[in-house]
């Protein structure tokens, strides 16, 4: 079971990848932003995922160098994520978004790159860039993002490394039960973007209930329930007591009955957009 903020799931290549990490989705660059990146890393978060499209890893960067510094740490210690984004889907010009992205965030080597969105005709050739980048030990471990079962399956049919994440939406109101059992059987370690629905869960009545048993908030409980589930977990807050509170949840443990309660909320409902029929 995860007992702590620094517990590591082991990824198919044996990379470790912290349970948990701070989101920075929406987060401008400037000082909210380096703050943010700075109070997690103070409070014990080693994982950090951000994304080309997010225009905030120069920010992220900066709060990266400056926050190992005050916590006596080594970049080693922290895992480092960025995404490529639709438009540089292409061979090149998925080596050239990583090169950039390396550049704005100031390192010299990213833990996990992922695939943002499975956008049709091009997320092969950006995966034989990914699969070079890995093979060179530019990048510690590849995977993709919001990719459904059948991209999955119709990447791996010629991919000669397979994907170690995907980074989908998952909540409890989108609970992904196919990807979840697809990605189990093939080794695929899943993440969740958007953990909390974006603050829509934080009134839902059962996991109010749930959450007052344990003393706990409603947001403490779903993340609680994701790493109950195996999936890893990057909630966004900007504010230094959230961060705090939504890491305090190693303490207590969900009952078979209450994971089963949590997973009877699924509507199969989307906050972000759906894979299949996104115009990308």
């Amino acid at each position: 079971m995860v007992n702590n903020l620094q517990d590591t799931t082991t990824l198919i290549n044996g990379v470790k990848m912290p349970w948990f990490g701070l989101g920075v989705f929406k987060i401008e660059e400037g000082p909210e932003l380096v703050n943010a990146v700075k109070f997690a890393i103070k409070h014990g978060y080693r994982s950090i995922d951000t994304a080309a499209i997010y225009q905030n890893e120069e920010g992220v960067g900066q709060a990266i160098r400056e926050g190992i510094k005050e916590a006596g740490i080594s970049r080693e210690d922290l895992f480092v994520t960025s995404k490529v984004w639709n438009s540089d889907l292409g061979y090149e010009a998925t080596l050239e978004a990583y090169e950039t992205s390396l550049k704005k965030l100031g390192l010299d080597y990213l833990d996990l790159y992922l695939i943002h969105w499975p956008v049709e005709g091009k997320y092969k050739e950006a995966w034989r860039a990914l699969e070079t980048l890995y093979k060179e030990g530019r990048v510690k471990a590849i995977g993709v993002s919001n990719f459904q079962v059948h991209h999955l399956e119709n990447l791996m049919k010629e991919a000669e490394i397979k994907p170690m994440i995907n980074q989908v939406e998952f909540h409890p109101r989108l609970t992904q039960k196919e990807i979840q059992t697809f990605c189990q059987e093939h080794g695929i370690q899943m993440e969740a973007w958007s953990p909390l629905m974006q603050g829509e869960l934080l009134d839902q009545p059962v996991i109010k209930e749930i959450a007052n048993k344990y003393n706990k908030s409603t947001a403490q409980v779903i993340l609680r329930w994701d790493l109950q589930n195996g999936i890893v977990t990057i909630p966004k807050s900007t504010k230094e007591h959230r961060i705090i509170e939504n890491a305090a949840i190693f303490d207590f443990e969900l009952t078979k009955a209450e994971m089963e309660q949590i997973d009877d909320l699924n509507q199969n409902h989307r906050v972000g957009p759906d894979p299949d029929n996104f115009d990308f």
